[in-house]
């Protein structure tokens, strides 16, 4: 009897530390990737196919042109809409694929910087009426998780880390996804 009950205190024990634990699995660490990647594609393929090709009922490149130069004030405004078309787009495959992350990451954090200094400041944080920076600083984080923790093992560039890395290098200590 007395080890049926250290059996199952010993399981609530490791189950509550579970709970607090810091450091994620390798597995749990790659499917967090995977969801954060495809919310990224998700979004970013939306607003990007809707600046570069008016997709999803979007603006298009001349309505975005013209949004830019009077609304954001960046000039030239098409030069900055296809810019911007661009790195949402083909940032949003490039995170869906995890290919060349880390660098569609940062493409699309200093992105969501730029909405948020020339849109989206002065409307504030939770302001429906003015349009609020708290969406682009959601995004903005997830894209620093993907540059800080790179797109996981179930990613095109993990695949070509395997490849690119030098024939009897441990995997396990060269693997810095």
């Amino acid at each position: 009897m007395t080890s049926l009950l250290e059996r199952s205190s010993s399981r609530r024990t490791a189950a509550m530390a579970s709970l607090f634990q810091t450091q994620p699995s390798p597995t749990a660490l790659d499917v967090a990737m995977v969801a954060i990647r495809i919310v990224l594609f998700w979004i970013f393929v939306y607003y990007g196919a809707g600046k570069l090709f008016g997709a999803f009922n979007g603006p298009g490149i001349h309505n975005t042109a013209i949004f830019f130069a009077d609304t954001a004030h960046l000039r030239p405004g098409t030069l900055f809409a296809i810019l911007a078309g661009v790195i949402e787009f083909g940032g949003g495959i490039a995170a869906a694929l995890g290919f060349a992350s880390r660098l569609a990451g940062l493409a699309l954090l200093g992105d969501q910087v730029v909405a948020m200094i020339t849109v989206t400041w002065a409307g504030g944080i939770g302001s429906l009426e003015k349009g609020g920076y708290e969406f682009n600083i959601t995004l903005a984080a997830m894209a620093v998780a993907v540059v800080a923790l790179g797109p996981g093992r179930l990613s095109v560039d993990h695949v070509i880390g395997r490849w690119l890395r030098p024939k009897g290098l441990d995997e396990t200590s060269a693997d810095g996804d």
